[in-house]
């Protein structure tokens, strides 16, 4: 088992610290953070193997990858994926070449290579996936939940997080409400052979748009096309893609063979709450939309990276429980926001005369590098801000990865937090800030830095003498001169200060 596994219970009475119903990317990435840290975790995944059907989920937005960085394993994905120096939205396609970051492209890769490499990640910390295993439902008490598996057994674990997804067992067992919108229009999507050449590319008509491309498999073409009435309902099947393609192109090309056909419409629901006392509820599982702009799998990956480390804090005791429901406060707010802007694609994606109208403008006034910049920063997951109150404009944003000098050596930021680990960064050589009450939870570097302090969207902004950068990378607390504040901030997030130690 990895150094950082939790190796001091046995798992005869199938107990753990958290167990997580759903082994996708939210689920895999939720395991690791946990894990980093020593936190007994298990994922329970239907699936015999961590094999998808199809080519779902083709992309990682920049924020996505940056705290895939800040865990050290960024490269792992980047060595797979293909770059690409744009965000796509409708109805244009935003360049973010020019964005703050290290990362300014979204990279394309398919869901099954992501996947797969979070599943390597897991399985090198020791976290255990129990597969071909569903949680069903559960029954919570005052110290944990017991977990029902399809298969009559169960788990006992101090916290159950659900991320299995758009049909969640989990959310429907908790009562959690999931309101939002109705489907009002379906596309099929499938992967399939063909006994004539295709008519590649993007096709417009009454009802919508359409396109069929090369999937990346020899002789496997994929297509993605409108459905000229809503299907909401019922598992597709050749004959109704033969049927759509026909009515599109007057051809279904001899299409046979197909690896995976699937359905999805602009039906957009977000749970009521994400969290029900000890169960919780991250990545489909809390929200569906459709996927425009290739929001969901970044969306749930994010989530994670949010509640792991609060539960982590709570269950080790270094935090009170009401932690946990700024997890909830601040992705449900990020998550309302992704719902609208994917509802507004679709909307502009209709192709009636006044919206292509609509359309047109809304290219206009993208074309403004103002605009520009700060939607691309909103796709790309870099315009986040959580509520931390008044001030610098660093609060409540990501970390900027600065290249730091530090007493031992150069350093970027995000190589300080792949431990998953809560990090104060001092500027001011002059006065050293002394943390020794949170010593133990909380990691001090005194460091200098050079560059120009840049935010996507914003520009450059003050460069501060000291800050507080929470393990998911979003800055708690600046220091502008003096340690105003930072005591409060320090017991927000990181509980309060061990006793008989002092502040100098």
């Amino acid at each position: 088992m990895n150094q950082h596994s939790s190796q001091h219970r046995s798992h005869a009475l199938n107990e753990y610290d958290v167990v997580i119903a759903g082994g996708g990317p939210t689920g895999l990435m939720l395991a690791g953070e946990l894990a980093l840290v020593g936190i007994d975790v298990a994922i329970v995944e239907r699936r015999a193997s961590q094999e998808l059907e199809g080519s779902r989920g083709g992309g990682l937005h920049t924020r996505t990858i940056e705290v895939l960085d800040q865990r050290g394993i960024a490269e792992r994905f980047i060595a797979q994926g293909t770059r690409h120096p744009v965000v796509h939205v409708h109805p244009m396609a935003l360049d973010i070449s020019d964005a703050p970051t290290r990362h300014p492209y979204t990279l394309g890769l398919w869901q099954n290579h992501t996947e797969r490499t979070l599943a390597d990640w897991v399985r090198e910390l020791g976290v255990p996936i129990l597969r071909e295993r569903e949680a069903t439902g559960f029954v919570q008490d005052d110290d944990g939940v017991d977990v029902r598996l399809a298969d009559g057994t169960a788990l006992r674990a101090q916290y159950l997080v659900g991320c299995d997804g758009g049909r969640s067992a989990i959310r429907k067992a908790a009562g959690i409400a999931f309101p939002g919108w109705d489907a009002t229009k379906s596309w099929l999507i499938a992967e399939v052979e063909t006994a004539e050449e295709p008519q590649w590319g993007f096709r417009e008509d009454a009802f919508g748009a359409h396109g069929i491309g090369k999937s990346g498999t020899d002789g496997v073409v994929r297509m993605v096309l409108t459905e000229r009435e809503l299907h909401a309902d019922g598992e597709p099947n050749l004959r109704d893609v033969s049927a759509a393609l026909v009515a599109i192109y007057g051809s279904d090309f001899g299409i046979h063979s197909p690896i995976w056909i699937s359905r999805f419409t602009d039906m957009t629901r977000q749970a009521a709450t994400y969290r029900d006392r000890r169960v919780l509820l991250a990545g489909d599982a809390a929200h569906v939309h459709p996927p425009v702009g290739g929001q969901g799998l970044n969306l749930g990956v994010q989530d994670a990276v949010n509640l792991g480390w609060k539960l982590a804090r709570v269950i080790k005791r270094h935090a009170p429980e009401r932690l946990l429901d700024t997890y909830h406060a601040e992705r449900h707010a990020v998550g309302a926001r992704v719902l609208r802007n994917t509802m507004a694609q679709v909307a502009l994606s209709r192709v009636d005369e006044r919206t292509k109208a609509l359309s047109a403008v809304m290219v206009e006034l993208l074309g403004a590098d103002d605009a520009r910049r700060r939607f691309a920063a909103e796709m790309a997951g870099l315009a986040i801000r959580y509520d931390a109150g008044e001030g610098h404009p660093l609060l409540g944003r990501r970390m900027p990865d600065l290249d730091l000098v530090t007493v031992g050596g150069p350093l970027r930021v995000y190589t300080l937090l792949h431990e998953a680990q809560p990090l104060l960064l001092d500027f001011d050589a002059r006065r050293a800030i002394d943390i020794a009450p949170w010593a133990d939870r909380v990691r001090r570097v005194d460091a200098h830095c050079d560059g120009p302090w840049r935010l996507p969207a914003i520009g450059e902004v003050p460069a501060p003498s000291a800050v507080l950068v929470r393990p998911d990378g979003y800055v708690a607390w600046v220091g502008e001169g003096t340690r105003e504040g930072l005591e409060d901030a320090l017991a927000t997030w990181f509980g309060p200060p061990a006793a008989n130690a002092r502040v100098r």
